[in-house]
């Protein structure tokens, strides 16, 4: 069973939540604080062995390639000329380009999320990947990664990271994942359904933010897209179900330890801005005893 070392990044949506500020800066870079959102991404998969990162892109994300490129001279040499107290921001940018190999590749097709992942398939060909987004992630410990290769290498099948609902808003937001409890917070998947509400959901296990993907895959969203109607949308999520049908089998499985941060809304983004600067030692209590005069 090979290991897996590619991750694909869908990252070319509007970003029309953002609006106006998403007009020339991509929402994968609106900062966590001092990290852009997308950075974050990449440093977890490069702690869980990735070596490969494709990122799929549209129009105005070059600033996306620009920031996991080597630094400028010009800021080299800024840097440099700053002293010793600048040398750690040097390290700092020039290790950015060093995290992974990183290719670039413009989204070709109809809207979704299966779209990004045909648009590479020459890139992965016949190996098992991580596919995930640009402006949502879980942070847990063990890393999400970490957990979903585990389940993969015992099952070795896709799996899809899921998180329990919070509230019955959540059943009306995401798509839920059914079948045979293999243990607590892994499912042996018999159903996927999108946006049921509580009452019709298969269980409380929400599916976001990640999967571990065969090369199968790919079959199956032609197969999907395919059977669209025009102008209708392609999303990975119809590709597993053709799978299911055909017997395929796949796990769900629970992000243990995990806080699920969904930074493509503004509320969303505001919260994880806030909560990363408090883990920050030298804003932790500036920031709480802001938040206090409130």
């Amino acid at each position: 069973m090979p290991a897996i070392t590619k991750a694909i990044i869908a990252a070319a949506g509007f970003g029309t939540r953002f609006l106006p500020q998403t007009k020339a800066m991509p929402k994968e870079m609106l900062p966590l604080v001092d990290k852009p959102i997308i950075q974050y991404i990449v440093e977890e998969l490069v702690g869980v062995g990735i070596q490969d990162i494709v990122i799929v892109t549209g129009q105005n994300k070059r600033s996306i390639e620009d920031h996991f490129d080597r630094p400028t001279e010009d800021l080299i040499s800024n840097l440099k000329n700053g002293g010793s107290s600048k040398l750690q921001y040097l390290r700092m940018v020039e290790d950015i380009a060093n995290l992974a190999n990183f290719v670039y590749v413009r989204q070709k097709g109809p809207y979704g999320n299966g779209t990004p992942l045909l648009n590479v398939e020459h890139l992965i060909r016949d190996e098992p990947f991580i596919y995930t987004f640009s402006d949502d992630f879980i942070k847990a410990d063990p890393p999400r990664f970490a957990q979903m290769i585990d389940v993969y290498n015992q099952y070795s099948c896709p799996v899809l990271s899921v998180i329990k609902a919070k509230s019955n808003a959540d059943y009306e937001k995401y798509g839920f994942a059914g079948g045979k409890q293999l243990a607590p917070g892994l499912i042996d998947v018999e159903s996927i359904i999108e946006k049921p509400g509580k009452a019709k959901a298969p269980s409380n296990l929400a599916t976001v933010s990640g999967f571990i993907l065969t090369p199968d895959i790919f079959d199956y969203l032609r197969k999907a897209r395919s059977a669209l109607k025009p102008q209708a949308e392609l999303y990975s999520n119809d590709a597993l179900k053709l799978m299911l049908k055909d017997g395929k089998r796949i796990i769900a499985s629970e992000i243990k330890n995990g806080r699920y941060f969904d930074a493509g809304n503004k509320l969303g983004y505001i919260k994880a801005v806030i909560e990363f600067a408090l883990e920050q030692k030298e804003l932790n209590q500036p920031l709480r005893q802001f938040i206090k005069t409130l």
